[in-house]
């Protein structure tokens, strides 16, 4: 039996428009981001589902939600898709952090699985509940089609995994806000459909455009 998986990243949050290294801190969506979600939402309600789970960080709860609703789907919260905790690295951007913790954010760049960050979540930790979650909606979803909303961090993690991509390597794959991504598991093994599929997303990022430059 073949299961689907879709997995998608969180609408845009004012963090992220501001390149701040959000980690685990409970950040919202802004206007976009809840655009964003119901452009995701559009564009999988043709589609049939069996379940839908998200992280417990707001930004994935209320695009969970927003999907959700149009697909008739509670939305099951589990903690193990929230993003890595980059511990004192968070809330900064990436010149505040190279500027503030030079040593902690260029050992976090040089992409170690090991290394943890001051007051945060080791690459290995993270890696570990990623593999164990995909590994239960295997499990329990067999033959199903499930959506998880979750963070670029975990769907970084996942990416890797399933292609088999050691994760000091620099990544060249997209992680845009709202995209879906598609993994198929046939009873044995994880592997990728499709990713970074953001032609939902066109006509919302034009209006949003548009917006700013009237």
């Amino acid at each position: 039996m073949t299961t689907r998986l879709c997995l998608i990243r969180h609408g845009e949050t004012d963090w992220n428009a501001e390149g701040r290294l959000q980690g685990a801190i409970d950040i919202p969506l802004n206007a976009l981001g809840v655009r964003q979600a119901q452009a995701a939402a559009r564009s999988l309600r043709e589609q049939s589902f069996d379940a839908l789970y998200c992280s417990d960080l707001q930004r994935a709860r209320m695009t969970a939600e927003i999907i959700g609703d149009a697909l008739h789907l509670p939305a099951r919260i589990d903690a193990r898709w929230r993003e890595r905790h980059l511990g004192l690295l968070q809330g900064l951007t990436r010149e505040e952090a190279n500027a503030r913790f030079p040593d902690a954010y260029g050992t976090l760049k040089a992409r170690r699985p090991d290394y943890l960050p001051p007051e945060g979540e080791a690459i290995d930790a993270l890696l570990a509940r990623v593999e164990a979650v995909l590994a239960q909606i295997a499990r329990e979803h067999a033959g199903q089609n499930v959506i998880v909303v979750s963070h670029g961090g975990v769907l970084d993690i996942a990416y890797r995994l399933v292609m088999g991509i050691p994760y000091n390597l620099v990544r060249s794959w997209r992680l845009n806000n709202a995209a879906l991504n598609w993994l198929e598991h046939d009873g044995q093994a994880w592997r990728l459909i499709a990713w970074d599929d953001s032609s939902h997303l066109q006509t919302t990022q034009q209006a949003a455009r548009d917006e700013q430059s009237a």
